[in-house]
């Protein structure tokens, strides 16, 4: 498991991108073909919930919120209809337990937001802003690279990949421009050149991800990128490439970069993209931590959890759960 924030004065926000994890472990655990004790599908369910109990578990956070999608509008399919166009029809049976989720979660005492047209991106931004502005530590857990943009000192990103929680890379500032040669506070913008495939976005032609990185590297942020264009005809950003170029032994790009960002549209489509990629930093996540026993603190309620965990039918996962979301040592033993 890596190891959260050391900073041990901070309380911890734990953020689930939980429709993110229901798909990862629809696709890795139907060939389970587990039910619960209604002989309902269960295994996205059973999965996400196990993966948060193991987090909760190594991260010991003070509070946990959960992201729905709203599987009914769309504020950005509004504004452009083409938004995540092409992605295969999801199988009856994810559906389900995507429906579900939202139930299971609440009846557990987890704190749960849907926000309207909006997704569970949204509350990964919201959750991210919540806790800088009460001076907490934030964790957010996803599969998705949009959460990138909310990565700061306080706020980090444990990203799962196939090997599951503890085989997943949590990614703080430094992590992340290693690993993707990108600094946090200019993420959102390399997405916004570079498109997202995934949710049918153009990038700006002739961008790609290594350009993107080198020219925000080299540059600072796109704001001095397009000053530059404006006032210079960007002169002083594709010297600097062709600077960077040479450095690297590669072929100069700087004339050809520029070109590709003054080209009709680019800003648009830039601007475009940033509009629609920003997470709403407003929502009400419904978290009272003065209030002691209300939704998303933990610990949870003893009978609460080996009831709704306890009807999954899982009982290693219901003993698991009881040891680590009730705070009770003795809790899983004494059932």
């Amino acid at each position: 498991m890596p190891s959260p924030d050391d900073d041990s004065e901070r309380q911890l926000l734990l953020v689930v991108d939980a429709p993110s994890l229901l798909h990862r472990n629809h696709h890795a655990r139907a060939h389970t073909r587990a039910v619960d004790r209604a002989g309902r599908p269960v295994w996205a369910l059973h999965g996400m919930l196990r993966q948060i109990i193991e987090s909760i578990d190594g991260f010991a956070p003070d509070a946990v919120v959960f992201g729905l999608d709203d599987r009914t509008a769309s504020v950005r399919r509004d504004l452009y209809p083409d938004y995540k166009a092409g992605r295969a029809e999801k199988h009856p049976e994810l559906v389900d337990q995507l429906e579900r989720a939202g139930a299971l979660l609440d009846a557990l005492g987890m704190a749960t937001v849907t926000p309207p047209g909006l997704e569970a991106d949204d509350v990964n931004a919201s959750g991210a802003a919540w806790a800088r502005l009460r001076g907490w530590n934030c964790v957010i857990i996803t599969s998705d690279r949009d959460a990138f943009s909310h990565i700061s000192d306080h706020t980090k990103v444990l990203r799962l990949i196939d090997g599951g929680i503890h085989g997943s890379p949590l990614l703080d500032p430094r992590r992340l421009r290693a690993m993707y040669g990108v600094a946090a506070e200019n993420y959102l913008a390399y997405a916004a050149l570079r498109g997202d495939a995934s949710d049918n976005l153009p990038g700006v032609d002739g961008i790609g991800e290594k350009t993107a990185a080198a020219l925000l590297e080299i540059a600072g942020s796109m704001q001095a990128v397009w000053a530059d264009i404006d006032h210079d005809e960007g002169r002083t950003v594709a010297a600097a490439l062709d600077s960077w170029a040479d450095e690297q032994g590669g072929r100069r790009l700087g004339a050809r970069v520029v070109g590709h960002l003054s080209a009709p549209g680019a800003r648009q489509r830039y601007d475009f993209n940033v509009a629609l990629m920003t997470g709403r930093e407003d929502l009400d996540l419904g978290l009272t931590p003065d209030v002691p026993g209300s939704p998303g603190l933990l610990p949870l309620d003893i009978d609460r959890v080996s009831r709704v965990v306890g009807f999954l039918g899982v009982e290693a996962t219901t003993a698991l759960a009881l040891r680590v979301l009730t705070g009770d040592p003795a809790s899983a033993t004494r059932r």
